[in-house]
């Protein structure tokens, strides 16, 4: 058998796993909304960071961009 056909016989799709009682139901996403929680202005907050995000095609934000949000915001010091 080759090493090709064997590594393929060997791979376990996970995405397709039938969750079991220790393992979270939820599939994670870079962007799944996981601001269900969030009091409603954290959750304005946690929007507009993942639309600066996406707009800026950026997987993570420096402070300074963060910065930025807040105050696109309307909050000031």
């Amino acid at each position: 058998m080759s090493q090709a056909l064997e590594s393929t016989q060997s791979f376990v799709d996970r995405r397709a796993a039938v969750p079991t009682a220790g393992s979270p139901g939820v599939e994670r996403r870079q962007f799944a909304n996981s601001h269900q929680e969030l009091s409603p202005d954290a959750a304005e907050l946690a929007h507009a960071i993942d639309q600066y995000k996406l707009v800026h095609r950026r997987r993570f934000i420096t402070f300074e961009e963060m910065l930025t949000v807040v105050k696109s915001l309307g909050y000031h010091r």
